[in-house]
């Protein structure tokens, strides 16, 4: 009902505009939207026996209706309502400030709590289960709620658009293709050109080393940054979406487009260039139980939060800052200047986006929607945080504080992955409880957001207190650029869009109007809210997400809150015991949203959820053959070795100096393996996530011509992350046999790739080669043979209902 105040273009009103004579090459139309691609009109033309008999007819080109404008859709990434200092937070955002300035603020803007999800909700406009994005897609399970595909019936806004006449591309994250199609063999569906973008230039995953990403231009691997050591993924990514803008324009000037800028920063690794390091030294001495003191403050000094707000009370199981030792202070403030310097870094490289979209000319026709993080702050860097966030990962959380600070200069540098102390974390997510992860509280689902549309909204510089949700933003561009949802996309009838427009908030006569929104479910990892009209009932964390991979309570178990959120903006005091019967009519709101959503079955584990088998040419295969060069597949497609014993047999054809350079790897400088000749000497390592180096070597150079080289392992288990024995064989005799005492228990280095022949990205060990390290001979035929998985009978028995639920 808004829409007539927006945008004056008949076809918003599902009336078609044709210009130019039907049939002539200069013809162009709306359409109706309701089937995308829309169907070609009559043919109106003639054929007679010869050209001169005859009359040709062109089809009129497809193009948004007059008035739609540009759509600049930003988001960052792990970044709680407290990080921006648009939002009352400490770290400068001036491109996230003029975005405001020009437009308005909204304090009741909610994610999921996690990366997938929330960019699947922002990408279809519906929830994330209803898409299968229950969960990241690493942790995807064979039900349709966290299956993470994206359905056929879930038509995305980049198809829409396109449909529609706009140009569309995608630059950055892309946490939505499911990591078991990362594959040159597709399918490619669930890419970003399968969800309706021209183009994409990006990383695949939930992170990627900003030195040296997992970068893709459409579907091709592509390696930037060779060459280049001052190279780093966040002013790569701005020059590309300004070189695109400035190509678009100068193709058709016309036409408006659609970005989707989505830059890795701030999720881990935190790696900002050294310059932006030192913009920060020395700004968080003060600890993190005073900054938030400053935030909540300055919160309340900007109107972004109410006067009345409560700062909720810091968690008993983390530390104060001033209980801490002189030690960890100096390593956990350095952790908060290089987040720090990536937030302000990441701002600054988008805020020249937003100068280049001016300086062609288009700013006051563009709709810009900048969003600060898609969940809150992440606590996966735990108590202390840590050099290498995949050790993490893998249920190492305790690395000492002493041999952390050794590398206090280069921390944040291409030699760390790193991650700072939750405290931080927490801290960054004020007023709020809780972090990333949690979506039953706001420090993990509430996102500090900034739309600017020149001429279309009233009241410059205001703010909205509306509680609105990720699902909203696509009907929002939908209605500005005067589209409809469509009834089929390609033939498929399509889902219902979930979200609710915002476009009301543009205009200042609905400064106070009510929530469009009434109710809205979380869910992520059987962690539960649901909201309804200014009220919030939710389950409590059994503990907080920075002990990973822990056990949990039955689900059943978890304690319920409920808050009233019209006098309780931080959700700061339980009223649950007062209003019980106010509270079950809550929970059973949350049964029937989660029904109609897929949220069923819930599911509490974390990371051990990715050891499930999922689809790929991997399911059920235990030997792998190739020959030659095989660079750069994704890990997902690859042989793993994880929890296994495996026998790695290399026929390989070695020049006169008994060759170099590397035969297979999987991995990279913060974790994985290698089977290479070193000068001539057969070797194989294995990088234990960056705390040890484990090697097996020859005895002495290979002479030229053939060899048969083995690489056998014998695994000590049942159980996750045991050691084992190693023995490296040459032309059938052992040359190395000794003991590895512990191995990668849960996830391989997901930015890195098996690579055969060659080694793409990192080296297992620098001191052992630099890249490149091509190899130098002929590798004939190279063998992996993968024995059983070794799991405690409880591990056999969850992963045994996994694959008997996958074959249903």
């Amino acid at each position: 009902m808004f829409l007539t105040l927006l945008l004056s273009s008949s076809a918003a009103h599902g009336q078609v505009q044709t210009t130019g004579t039907p049939g002539a090459a200069d013809a162009t139309t709306t359409i109706s939207g309701k089937q995308l691609p829309a169907p070609q009109p009559p043919n109106d033309g003639k054929i007679g026996p010869t050209v001169a008999d005859s009359k040709t007819w062109w089809p009129p080109r497809v193009v948004p209706g007059k008035g739609a404008p540009n759509v600049l859709l930003i988001m960052t990434d792990d970044a709680g309502f407290g990080v921006s200092g648009t939002f009352g937070g400490v770290i400068p955002t001036p491109a996230l400030d003029r975005v405001a300035n020009n437009g308005l603020r909204y304090t009741q803007f909610n994610s999921t709590s996690l990366c997938s999800p929330t960019r699947a909700a922002l990408l279809t406009g519906r929830n994330h289960h209803s898409v299968g994005f229950g969960v990241i897609t690493e942790l995807s399970t064979g039900y349709p709620g966290y299956d993470s595909i994206i359905g056929v019936e879930n038509g995305t806004i980049g198809q829409i658009l396109k449909g529609n006449g706009y140009s569309t591309s995608w630059f950055g994250k892309n946490h939505n293709t499911p990591s078991f199609a990362y594959s040159v063999a597709g399918p490619f569906d669930q890419w970003p050109s399968g969800m309706g973008f021209d183009y994409f230039y990006g990383f695949q995953g939930g992170e990627t080393d900003q030195y040296t990403p997992y970068l893709f231009q459409d579907h091709t691997q592509i390696f930037p940054w060779r060459g280049k050591p001052d190279y780093n993924l966040s002013t790569d990514l701005a020059d590309e979406a300004i070189a695109r803008m400035k190509a678009l324009q100068a193709a058709d000037p016309g036409q408006p487009f659609f970005i989707y800028y989505a830059p890795g920063g701030t999720h881990s690794p935190h790696q900002p260039p050294t310059e932006w390091i030192e913009k920060f030294k020395g700004k968080f001495d003060m600890g993190w139980n005073k900054m938030r003191e400053q935030i909540f403050a300055n919160q309340k000094r900007l109107g972004v939060i109410p006067a009345n707000t409560q700062l909720t009370p810091w968690p008993v199981d983390l530390p104060e800052w001033e209980s801490l030792s002189a030690d960890e202070k100096k390593l956990f403030a350095r952790q908060a200047e290089v987040f720090a310097a990536f937030a302000a870094y990441t701002d600054d490289e988008i805020g020249r986006v937003i100068q280049q979209v001016e300086d062609l000319g288009e700013l006051d026709n563009t709709l810009i929607i900048y969003i600060c993080g898609d969940n809150g702050t992440s606590p996966e860097g735990t108590l202390l945080g840590t050099p290498n966030q995949y050790a993490s990962f893998n249920g190492i959380l305790d690395i000492p504080v002493a041999d952390q600070l050794k590398l206090y200069d280069v921390w944040g540098s291409r030699e760390t992955y790193p991650h700072m102390a939750v405290g931080w974390a927490w801290a960054f997510d004020t007023p709020f409880k809780y972090t990333k992860q949690v979506a039953s509280h706001f420090g993990g689902t509430r996102q500090g957001m900034a739309i600017s549309w020149p001429g279309q909204i009233d009241d410059i510089g205001g703010i909205r207190n509306q509680f609105h949700h990720m699902i909203d933003i696509m009907p929002t561009i939908m209605e500005a650029a005067g589209v409809a949802q469509p009834e089929e996309i390609n033939g498929i009838p399509q889902k219902p869009i979930q979200g609710t427009s915002m476009a009301y908030t543009f205009k200042k006569e609905n400064a106070n109007a009510p929530s469009a929104r009434k109710v809205q479910y979380f869910e992520m990892i059987a962690n539960r809210g649901i909201y309804s009209e200014g009220w919030y009932a939710n389950t409590v964390p059994p503990h907080g997400p920075w002990i990973l991979n822990a056990s949990f309570p039955p689900i059943d178990d978890y304690k319920w809150e409920l808050y009233n959120l019209n006098d309780d903006f931080s959700q700061n005091n339980d009223l649950s015991a007062q209003n019980p019967e106010k509270l079950r009519e809550m929970q059973a709101l949350f049964d029937q949203e989660a029904t109609k959503n897929n949220v069923y079955p819930l599911d509490n584990r974390q990371f051990a959820r990715s050891m499930e088998p999922r689809p790929s040419m991997t399911v059920g295969k235990t030997e792998f053959n190739y020959q030659g060069v095989n660079p750069g597949m994704s890990d997902s497609n690859a042989a793993n070795i994880l929890g296994r014993s495996y026998t790695i047999t290399a026929e390989v054809t070695v020049p006169d100096d008994g060759g170099n350079g590397m035969i297979v790897t999987a991995g990279g400088r913060f974790g994985g393996w290698g089977f290479y000749i070193l000068k001539g000497v057969p070797v194989f390592g294995y990088n234990m996530l960056g705390l040890a180096q484990y090697r097996w070597a020859g005895k002495e150079p290979l002479t030229a011509g053939k060899h048969t080289l083995v690489y056998d392992y014998v695994y000590n288990g049942p159980g996750i992350a045991k050691g084992g024995t190693g023995t490296l064989k040459v032309d059938g005799v052992a040359v190395d046999t000794h003991e590895q005492p512990n191995s990668i228990a849960f996830i391989q280095v997901m930015d890195e790739t098996f690579d055969v022949g060659v080694d793409t990205r990192t080296e297992i060990n620098s001191k052992d080669y630099i890249l490149p390290f091509d190899f130098t001979g002929s590798i004939d035929q190279l063998n992996i043979k993968l024995g059983p998985t070794q799991f405690t009978p409880a591990e056999q028995k969850q992963i045994k209902d996994a694959q008997d639920k996958a074959n249903d």
